[in-house]
């Protein structure tokens, strides 16, 4: 018996995630961990992480790889997507977490990303034909499944943090600045002609502010906290998306703070994180989402179940 641990460190957040595998490739979760560590805020055009959230995430990951030489007999994968991927100062902040922290992170890819949110949503969700939408802090990663295989896997860069930061939805918003930023996702949207393919089939939809919006709406049906469902595999019908949306660019970032379901330090960068959805529920004439909990940690998981091998390079 064996554990795999498992560090995500995205644009917005920091996740741990370790499991315990028994033979037969049977396994079981034993702890899970989150950070918002923002480190791609402030990044600006010149995509240099600033030199706050790199202090924040190198605290982050020193607590993580400390847990992880905790548990006796771990192997360690560690990734890094959009924000280190983007960076102009990658390799100096590479060598500081080496040194530093002690873990070899390993950049992943875009495509590469995208294709492990198939793995992780594919094994554990229905989901024969349709899309499949992961957004980030700093990317935003959409799957084409059709026949239950991944027909294109693809990332842009565009999400939660340099959305809300770039077009100011962080607190009271501006119609103008809705209607640059929603202008912009259109645009990076419309690059894809390939999301034709995917109209009137299903829309799965994973990451931090679209998990956000499932844990809003899973509240506002449960008739008590006994009733609360699950996120994984909630199904929400668009003119219901809609109205939530509308509620959300409606408010402050305080009053979005206070909304059972969105924690404070989403509050910020959620309006923004939900733009791409938006749209795509609008241009697919999607009827309805399905939310996934699963996506490029368990597609990690669910590799090395299958290969026994570090797959990350």
């Amino acid at each position: 018996m064996t554990k795999l641990a498992i560090i995500d460190l995205g644009s917005n957040s920091c996740r741990l995630r370790i499991s315990e595998i028994y033979p037969g490739g049977k396994h079981q979760l034993i702890k899970y961990e989150k950070e918002f560590v923002r480190l791609s805020e402030n990044m600006g055009p010149a995509k240099l992480l600033q030199a706050v959230p790199v202090e924040r995430t190198l605290a982050v990951l020193k607590r993580f790889a400390a847990e992880c030489q905790a548990q006796a007999d771990t192997k360690l994968i560690a990734v890094a997507t959009a924000a280190v991927r983007q960076a102009t100062n990658q390799a100096e902040f590479l060598a500081r977490v080496k040194n530093e922290v002690g873990i070899d992170l390993q950049v992943i890819s875009g495509e590469r990303e995208a294709y492990l949110d198939y793995v992780g949503v594919s094994r554990t969700l229905p989901i024969e034909n349709g899309l499949i939408i992961d957004t980030g802090g700093a990317s935003m990663e959409l799957i084409l499944v059709d026949e239950g295989q991944a027909e294109e896997v693809v990332s842009l860069p565009i999400g939660s943090v340099l959305l809300s930061q770039q077009y100011h939805l962080g607190d009271v918003i501006d119609p103008a600045d809705l209607y640059d930023a929603v202008v912009k996702v259109d645009q990076v949207l419309s690059s894809q002609r390939w999301l034709n393919r995917a109209r009137h089939t299903r829309v799965v939809a994973l990451g931090g502010s679209n998990r956000a919006l499932a844990k809003l709406f899973r509240w506002k049906l449960a008739s008590s906290a006994a009733t609360v469902q699950p996120v994984h595999g909630l199904k929400m019908q668009t003119q219901d998306a809609f109205a939530l949306m509308h509620s959300l660019v409606a408010a402050t970032k305080e009053e979005r703070a206070a909304m059972r379901g969105i924690s404070a330090a989403r509050a910020d960068v959620i309006v923004g994180g939900l733009l791409p959805l938006m749209a795509l529920l609008r241009q697919l004439s999607m009827k309805e989402v399905m939310f996934s909990n699963n996506g490029l940690r368990e597609g990690l998981l669910f590799e090395y179940l299958d290969h026994q091998t570090d797959t990350t390079k």
